[in-house]
């Protein structure tokens, strides 16, 4: 159901449009009324008061920007409260934290509809500096059985970003979990089916509620998709189908696209998951997709265990074509990884360097300057295939 928060998380208070053009405008139309009827003492004691705090409230709001102490409507109002993401707790700090911080969000489907379960940020120490910088941002999907929460347990997705960062002064992207199937046991394989519009939630939802609410760069280039299972199949569809949202991805372990089941064999899905339309599948299948057109904005990660039969697999077929499609592709295969967190751990923590250096992450931005230590990702060299 739609709610006051959710149209207050949407009206930012960072961004010249819309609330501050509006407030501009409104400032200069009612000088130039009173301008025009300066003579007319009534005229003057009513609007040179509304003049006056139209400037006020201006000059405030510019000063916010810069700050990014309220970044929505919301959170300003206080309509927002902890459970849908206010910051209030994270802006009463002095100072920013030695570590990055978790925060719990629901992020509401506004387009979608779809009914997810609360998702997981994590907030690097610089996002806390002051005026706050404008970070780029990982997604981390999870799989099937699965929830958010299992990239920060079993994936321990909080302590790579956490060794990142004190490894680079505290600089790193904000890194958002989100529910990809609204329940331990659903598998909507990130599409909009009858399952839930999760791709819509992923591709639109999402996107738009992190970058009003925590004051991340636009989706596009700054952005990339990973995902394990489940997820890292939806990593590389979603990056395919929405290179204006994603333009780096990480498949970590994932099948050659949404199945029904836990095979690269396509029986069964296209009736399953697209209602029979073998045109929708094709529309969803990374081999279609990368054997039909180009990528060359596009940058993917595939990560697997050597063990890992049909992901192995998968990513031998997915990555050859990737390079063909014109994506600047890495491939890494861990010895001896199954399907298990042990690979999809290693996957991350080898993934975010390379990620990072995607996403352009250094100390020219204004968190680089703030928190200023040497940006020299190490990654760690694993097999090839």
């Amino acid at each position: 159901m739609w709610q006051m928060a959710d149209f207050g998380a949407d009206l930012s208070l960072v961004d010249w449009w819309p609330l501050r053009a509006v407030l501009l405008t409104a400032a200069l139309l009612s000088f130039a009324l009173l301008a025009w009827r300066f003579r007319d003492r009534a005229m003057r004691m009513l609007l040179v008061p509304l003049v006056v705090v139209l400037l006020a409230v201006n000059v405030l709001a510019g000063a916010n920007a810069y700050y990014g102490y309220y970044l929505t409507l919301s959170q300003a109002l206080g309509i927002a409260g902890e459970g849908q993401g206010s910051l209030a707790m994270l802006n009463a700090r002095t100072a920013p934290p030695a570590a990055g911080v978790v925060v719990a969000v629901d992020i509401p489907g506004r387009d979608s509809g779809f009914q997810a379960r609360p998702a997981s940020v994590y907030l690097p120490p610089a996002w806390f500096a002051s005026p706050r910088p404008r970070l780029p941002v990982v997604v981390l999907l999870h799989g099937t059985p699965g929830s958010p929460t299992d990239w920060l347990d079993g994936g321990e997705a909080r302590q790579t970003a956490d060794r990142w960062t004190a490894q680079h002064g505290g600089v790193a992207p904000i890194v958002v979990l989100p529910d990809i199937n609204g329940g331990v046991f659903d598998d909507t394989e990130c599409l909009d089916s009858p399952r839930g519009a999760a791709e819509t939630y992923l591709a639109a939802d999402v996107p738009r509620f992190v970058r009003a609410r925590f004051l991340a760069r636009d989706p596009g280039r700054d952005w990339a998709v990973a995902g394990l299972s489940e997820g890292g199949s939806c990593a590389i569809m979603l990056a395919l189908r929405h290179p204006d949202v994603f333009a780096t991805f990480g498949d970590f372990g994932g099948l050659l696209g949404p199945r029904d089941g836990d095979s690269n064999d396509p029986a069964g899905t296209v009736d399953a998951l697209y209602g029979g339309s073998q045109q929708e599948f094709d529309a969803h299948e990374p081999v279609w997709l990368l054997s039909h057109a180009r990528f060359p904005g596009l940058h993917g990660f595939f990560a697997v265990g050597d063990a890992d039969a049909e992901p192995r697999a998968a990513v031998s077929q997915l990555a050859e074509l990737s390079r063909k499609a014109g994506i600047d592709t890495e491939v890494v295969v861990i010895p001896g990884g199954e399907h298990t967190f042990d690979v999809w751990r290693a996957a991350f923590a080898d993934a975010l360097p390379w990620i990072a250096r995607k996403l352009k992450l250094t100390p020219s931005s204004g968190a680089g300057r703030r928190f200023g230590r040497a940006w020299r990702p190490q990654r760690r060299r694993w097999s090839g295939l």
